[in-house]
């Protein structure tokens, strides 16, 4: 028989007979009960009436914890499946390269446009209408010696070099940029201009260059001063590049451009050549 006895300053519950539960109603529901193995349940516990600490108990059974409320502490490796299911890692920073395996996809990131640096000593003055021989010119004993070809305001005055880009290029247009310099102080004006042609395996070397692209600068007023000009626009490289093509490049100044007035001799130091690539390597 269940009873409910009080002694003193305790009360007693007693639900009498094997397996009986003590059950707590409210208005016919019940909110609660404790087996008769001790186990208490409840429905909800008024988490603002709780107060002090929570005695340490073991969570190894708890199940749908929600991780936004692990707020500090590590969760053991045990704790995660053998095989991780997919997740975005678009956030993630810091990865040792040690911990990666496999093959990294391609990434835009790695490639776009790139540069080629062509030293006037790469280049030879064309047989024909060439510049004068490369000379090495001193500035100062100790300082930066000047490697350069000398263009002459006469007439157009030519040098080539070839170039054989890698596979990732994407076989588009060129840019360039001039690097020269001069031996006057004044602030007159020279005029460069550039062309290719591309030769492929089995082809004829005997082929007409492309359309030149002009670009235009003025001496800064000193002698000597390494001058930079301005990006070209594009070049349309003749002879419809492809893969594994070597690609000849003539250099000249354009003496007929109305902003080429320099009396003296326009110094080439080189060239920037800019190409644009489509792939990460030249596999």
């Amino acid at each position: 028989m269940s009873t409910l006895q009080s002694s003193g300053d305790h009360l007693t519950l007693n639900a009498d007979g094997s397996s009986k539960n003590i059950l707590f109603q409210a208005d016919g529901v019940q909110k609660a009960s404790v087996s008769s193995a001790g186990l208490f349940t409840s429905t909800t516990i008024d988490a603002t009436v709780l107060t002090g600490n929570l005695p340490a108990v073991s969570g190894a059974s708890l199940t749908a914890l929600n991780a936004t409320n692990l707020g500090s502490g590590t969760v053991p490796d045990a704790r995660f499946p053998a095989t991780l299911p997919a997740a975005s890692g678009t956030n993630l920073t810091s990865l040792p390269a040690a911990n990666l395996t496999g093959t990294l996809p391609a990434m835009a990131g790695l490639y776009g446009k790139l540069t080629i640096w062509v030293p006037s000593a790469a280049m030879t003055p064309t047989a024909s209408n060439g510049c004068a021989d490369r000379q090495q010119v001193e500035t100062t004993a100790g300082r930066p010696d000047m490697d350069v070809l000398d263009f002459d305001d006469g007439s157009d005055e030519h040098a080539q070099f070839s170039v054989a880009f890698p596979k990732s290029w994407a076989l588009g247009t060129v840019t360039y940029q001039v690097f020269w310099t001069t031996t006057a102080s004044d602030t007159d004006g020279v005029a460069w201009a550039l062309q290719g042609v591309a030769c492929s395996n089995d082809g004829t070397i005997d082929v007409a260059y492309g359309t030149p692209v002009v670009v235009t600068d003025d001496n800064g007023g000193a002698a000597e001063d390494l001058m930079v000009t301005a990006e070209s626009t594009a070049i349309t490289i003749a002879g419809t590049p492809a893969d594994d093509d070597l690609c000849y490049f003539r250099i000249f100044r354009d003496v007929s451009d109305g902003n080429d007035d320099m009396a003296e001799d326009a110094r080439l130091i080189g060239i920037k050549l800019f190409y644009t690539t489509d792939a990460n390597n030249d596999a």
